[in-house]
């Protein structure tokens, strides 16, 4: 070990030592310049060496002396938690590490740790050594009083008791009042947990409280500093929309957008023409807000710490102030506005055959809700004296093309899964009046092909170039994962020969839509696929199928799709980067973007069902149809057909009367007297029977199968077990059989749970169901 290494390990090793980013390490040693590249080599080699470790923020830290292995927590309701490590291996085996209650040192999901693995038998285990990070210690609850003391219950359940505050009366808080907490001492198994009240929300229940909660818990920016307000306002004041300098002219063409009906911005427009030879030549015009947010701007530090605006129900937090995102960017009708372009030429067939980028300045001609383009479309002539006849013949243009696009792109392996969209209706407060089926018509397909069209040729234009960028990648599936939905599929009858082969699984969404397993296989196939993610490697798209990816055409909302914006601006005026960003800048963003935009997609599901578990309040006894959307040996998860609230059915409320055996290759339950058998995907008549709001929890009970859909839950079971006998289970018929069964039994909930959690393979395991009164804790489930 060199001097530096040993100077690095002493500085990182010093009891009043706070985790730092690489380049701020350095300064804090005072090395002098001539050093400071030497530095970075000895960092590298004590990180190479597993002597320092860089957390998923970027900040320095020693490892333990012990053997450990660094990870993110995921917490149980039942106390005990799995850690995901950092090095996960691709096929998923050997991967989390179990840890007991006993054995969790007070980390909570979300902490990033450091876990020692224990010899013991079973299952891989281990105990937390040490929270490197907290994934926050911020929280929001409902404030009681008990003893002269002040607590507060942490919305969800992610503590099981309440947390100490103080004195009563604390910022004025009174009893039932929804606050914020600062946790002080988190709660560990051994010991209670202490927190500081700092605002007050208001009283539970009151309109708009539910969405400053949810803002609160996820700790999303909402107001504007003075210093980016007054950097936007700079920008208003020098937008000139006749100085087009530095720009193409195409103020004069016919160019349209088509968004929403009640969308408040507008980023993306289209112009097409088909010259006599029968080539397309398409023109995506994407809002230039590059021009606006220069790097290194107020603007652009805070859109950056943002990553994404977020669309919460009823409720849109801008990552840019209004007067860049709903005025200065926003293509509206009539008006001039600055744009980058991406034209792409096809062959009369749909075949690209060539690509250019401009900065450019567009007036838009017409603006479309989605649900005005298809009646155009279909009956041009009955819109004579409402739609002009360039606009007119534009919309078929733009349609024909568009399915042809569509069309090469499915026959080249895209993957598309088809699983309606529940949308909630919401009146003027904000409080949930209904649902309806979100429509994905020709119209939405249009302008989805166009950008991604866009996307893939911005794309592959910057990987051509040789240039680092944010790519917008989906990896592979796991092999594992792909044999046993092939496994599943067998189950329901659809066997499949080549399941890695995206055709294959396509073919198989289309033979199934609008039959009774539909639900069931898509639900599968999803479970079975990875989440998409930005990353500076290219490893490729596979829902797309394509190679080269990225996020171009909304920069209003998205920081990637600004970075990518600046890049193609520099091509532009032919002044652009030899190697574009530098890749570890790239690979910092891609991380920082994915947590925004995972942070931004929670929230606006937690709110979602905050709402939804409001309305359900009042449904209690209530009958509603369902889908199940997980199976577990200790019961079903399942979400609303018409109202798409999410639910459990807990083991005893499925059939009080049966036993069911639980097999984990085909996600089902099956009944052993009766032989029902209850399916992912399987439609199913529910019963409202418990609601929690502040827990998040909603409790179904089975009533019969669903009225909406065919009664096939039997046939089901009855075909699946004549193809596969192994499915089926018999009946204990004599004493010591029944025994046996009894000694299976899982009594209390929590205990179904940690059971739960076990990998089973393909093994069956027996539930009997018992009328073991729930305990105090046995809302509590799994979080999906």
């Amino acid at each position: 070990m060199n001097k530096l290494e040993q100077q690095i390990l002493e500085f990182i090793s010093h009891p009043d030592y706070k985790p730092v980013k690489r380049n701020k390490l350095s300064s804090r040693l005072n090395l002098a310049d001539k050093l400071v590249a030497r530095h970075k080599e000895a960092l590298q080699s004590l990180i190479d060496a597993g002597k320092v470790y860089e957390n998923k923020r970027g900040r320095l830290k020693l490892k333990s002396a012990l053997q450990t292995i660094a990870g993110v927590i995921k917490r149980t309701s039942s106390g005990a938690g799995f850690v995901i490590p950092h090095d996960r291996p691709s096929d998923g085996r050997q991967g989390d590490i179990y840890v007991a209650p006993a054995d969790m040192g007070g980390a909570y999901s979300g902490d990033e740790v450091l876990v020692q693995l224990l010899k013991r038998g079973g299952r891989r285990s281990g105990r937390i050594e040490e929270v490197v990070e907290r994934a926050t210690s911020t929280f929001v609850g409902t404030y009681l009083e008990d003893g002269g003391n002040g607590y507060v219950r942490v919305d969800g359940t992610t503590f099981n008791d309440p947390v100490f505050v103080g004195d009563p009366g604390a910022k004025g808080a009174q009893p039932d009042d929804k606050v914020v907490v600062e946790m002080v001492r988190f709660p560990t198994h051994f010991q209670a947990g202490e927190a500081v009240l700092t605002k007050v929300l208001g009283p539970r229940g009151d309109v708009g409280i539910d969405t400053l909660s949810i803002v609160h818990e996820f700790g999303l920016p909402t107001e504007f500093s003075d210093e980016v307000l007054a950097e936007a306002h700079r920008q208003a004041d020098k937008f000139d929309e006749q100085d087009l300098s530095g720009r193409r002219d195409l103020t004069g063409d016919t160019i349209v957008t088509i968004d929403p009906a009640d969308a408040r911005d507008f980023d993306d427009a289209i112009s097409l023409e088909q010259t006599p030879d029968g080539h397309w030549h398409l023109g995506v015009h994407i809002a230039d807000v590059a021009h606006f947010v220069q790097p290194g701007s107020p603007l652009d530090v805070d859109a950056r710490l943002r990553g994404t605006s977020v669309y919460l129900p009823h409720h849109v937090i801008p990552m840019l102030p209004e007067v860049i995102s709903n005025s200065l960017a926003s293509l509206q009708q009539g008006k001039v506005r600055y744009t980058k372009t991406a034209f792409i030429e096809y062959s009369a067939e749909g075949i690209p055959l060539h690509t250019e980028f401009a900065n450019t300045a567009i007036r838009v001609t017409r603006r479309f809700a989605y649900e005005e383009v298809l009646p155009v479309v279909r009956e041009p002539d009955r819109f004579k004296t409402k739609v002009a006849a360039e606009v007119r013949a534009l919309l078929g243009r733009m349609h024909t093309l568009a399915m042809l696009l569509r069309r090469r792109r499915f026959e080249a392996g895209a993957l598309e899964l088809n699983l309606p969209e529940i949308k909630i209706d919401f009146d003027k407060d904000g409080r949930v009046c209904g649902a309806h089926e979100s429509e994905h018509d020709e119209s939405h397909q249009i302008i989805e092909e166009f950008m991604l069209a866009a996307n893939v040729a911005v794309a592959t234009e910057l990987s051509d170039r040789d240039l680092n960028f944010l790519r917008r990648a989906h990896p592979d599936p796991d092999e594992r994962k792909l044999k046993l939905f092939s496994e599943f599929t067998q189950a329901l009858g659809f066997p499949l020969k080549q399941y890695r082969s995206r055709h294959v699984l396509q073919n198989l969404i289309n033979i199934v839509r609008d039959q009774p397993a539909e639900h069931a296989v898509n639900y599968a196939m999803l479970r079975s696929m990875k989440q998409a993610v930005y990353s500076g490697d290219s490893f490729g798209h596979y829902a797309l199928g394509e190679e080269h990816y990225c996020h171009f055409t909304s920069p209003i909302r998205r920081y990637p799709d600004l970075t990518i914006h600046r890049m193609i601006g520099a091509l532009a005026k032919g002044k652009g980067s030899k190697k574009g960003m530098a890749a570890s800048e790239v690979s910092k963003l891609a991380i920082h973007c994915c947590l925004t935009e995972r942070r931004a997609a929670a929230a606006e599901r937690e709110l979602t069902k905050v709402k939804l578990l409001t309305y359900m309040e009042s449904q209690i006894g209530e009958e509603l149809d369902a889908v199940i959307t997980g199976a577990e040996r200790f019961g079903l998860f399942c979400r609303g057909t018409e109202m798409p609230a999410e639910g459990f059915v807990h083991i005893t409320a499925v059939d009080p009367d049966d036993y069911f055996d639980y097999e984990a290759a085909t996600m089902t339950l099956t009944g052993r007297r009766r032989g029902t058998t209850y399916r992912l995907g399987d439609h199913i008549r529910v019963v409202v029977a418990h609601v929690d709001v502040d827990r998040r929890e909603l409790d179904f009970r089975i009533v019969g199968t669903s009225k909406s859909k065919p009664k096939r839950q039997r046939t089901a079971s009855a075909r699946s077990q004549k193809k596969h006998p192994a499915t089926a289970a018999a009946k204990p018929k004599d004493k010591k059989r029944k025994k046996r069964s009894a000694r299976k039994k899982v009594v209390g909930k929590a205990a179904r749970k940690k059971t739960g959690t076990e990998k089973t393979g393909t093994k069956k395991t027996s539930t009997k169901k018992t009328g073991t009164p729930k305990s105090k804790n046995s809302g509590k489930r799994r979080r999906k």
